[in-house]
């Protein structure tokens, strides 16, 4: 495996430690900073924010720059956003600096998976971008459930602290590992290639994917805590373990979806994405049970997971030779999908619907996904030329398109 992957990883797990760590250190957040568990919930919904429109923003911004430079530069960014969380004295600089380590969560990913793509051959294409992602998954499984207990231990401030030193080991990667070399010519029209690849209806139904696909998974997760001590009557303290359980199927099911992509993307999708309504579905009836949730929750991980690196492989796909800009507007597209899910699956809720009601509207938005997934599976099959016999060939493989959009 090429160092350059590794040192994507390491930036990955800082950037998703930062995300989900606050998530644990909320009230020891607010009682320091004298806020309500609602004010200081900002710093979780300012930083996704921030990510949806930095994803799109720095990425278009820095279109024309070398990727090792803009990565290098945006992991000083997130160094500088976690340095000033770390020593803030009040509630305003704790969620600037989480602002500023936000911008650089989307483009980072964005660029990265591209860059990443091009470190090995074509027909490991997705498993590289799986590599990338697997710093986040870890960062769930691992980094999440440890940042919480040293910031409960030594301080919420420590936790930063520790953050803000992966950075700097992911940015030493990112200079000692990364070549300087470009997969694609890059100079002042490449703003204008790199818009122009929304003028494929493929991009945009693959980005429209992993809104509602995505979505599903965390349509129903984000309502995980109250779900399992009120319907599965498991105490507060239990459910730190239910979460790592689902970690542990996020990290299993990045490996299995970088496998599955590089054989035929558009089937494994459809398929990933059925099972995820399966899923979902079923968890209407286990959420009920701690061993049924258990299970449910670890399956809802490795399958809503498995297609990730499937829908950001099918987008770079499509965005031909200028891919970058295309693949942070995807990135910024799962964050979209985590704030349309926690919204409607709240919504559900405040109107009577009982706490299991946001799993429903998880399925709907997973059905809502293979619904799209086979209209843009259906579209691309009659785009196809025919063969000798007039019949559509059939569709090209992930390792098929990614050499065509890097060639």
């Amino acid at each position: 495996m090429p160092l350059g992957l590794l040192a994507l990883a390491v930036g990955g797990f800082g950037i998703g430690l930062t995300e989900f760590v606050i998530l644990g250190l909320l009230p020891e957040v607010a009682a320091d900073f004298a806020v309500s568990i609602p004010v200081a919930g900002h710093l979780v919904s300012g930083y996704a924010l921030s990510v949806a429109v930095g994803g799109v923003v720095v990425t278009a911004a820095t279109a024309a720059l070398r990727p090792k430079t803009v990565l290098c530069a945006l992991m000083v960014l997130f160094i500088v956003g976690n340095l000033l969380s770390a020593v803030s004295g009040d509630y305003a600089t704790m969620f600037f600096g989480r602002v500023v380590a936000a911008l650089c969560h989307g483009a980072f990913f964005g660029i990265g998976a591209v860059l990443a793509s091009n470190l090995v051959a074509s027909d490991r294409k997705a498993r590289a971008i799986s590599v990338m992602f697997a710093g986040l998954t870890i960062a769930n499984v691992l980094g999440v459930p440890l940042g919480t207990f040293l910031g409960q231990q030594l301080g919420w401030r420590s936790t930063f602290w520790a953050i803000t030193i992966v950075g700097v080991i992911a940015l030493a990667g990112l200079i000692a590992y990364v070549p300087a070399k470009d997969a694609a010519e890059r100079g002042p029209g490449q703003l204008r290639r790199e818009l122009g690849a929304f003028t494929s209806g493929q991009v945009w139904l693959s980005i429209l994917v992993t809104v509602f696909g995505f979505g599903a998974m965390f349509g129903a997760f984000t309502y995980i805590a109250p779900m399992l001590t009120s319907l599965a009557g498991l105490p507060p303290d239990a459910v730190a373990w239910m979460l790592v359980i689902f970690g542990a199927g996020l990290f299993t099911g990045n490996i299995i979806g970088g496998k599955t992509a590089d054989g035929n993307l558009d089937k494994s999708l459809l398929v990933l994405l059925s099972a995820l309504t399966i899923v979902l579905s079923a968890f209407t009836l286990t959420v009920h049970s701690p061993a049924g949730s258990a299970v449910t929750l670890f399956l809802l991980g490795a399958v809503g997971f498995a297609a990730v690196p499937g829908m950001q492989t099918r987008v770079l796909s499509f965005a031909h030779k200028a891919p970058t800009l295309a693949s942070g507007v995807n990135i910024s597209a799962f964050n979209l999908g985590n704030a349309i899910g926690a919204y409607l699956g709240g919504t559900t809720i405040a109107a009577g619907l009982g706490l299991a009601s946001p799993i429903w509207v998880g399925a709907a938005l997973a059905v809502t996904a293979v619904a799209l997934m086979g209209t843009a599976s259906l579209l691309l099959r009659r785009n196809q030329p025919t063969g000798p016999s007039g019949t559509p060939e059939t569709v090209p493989h992930a390792t098929e398109l990614t050499r065509k959009a890097y060639s």
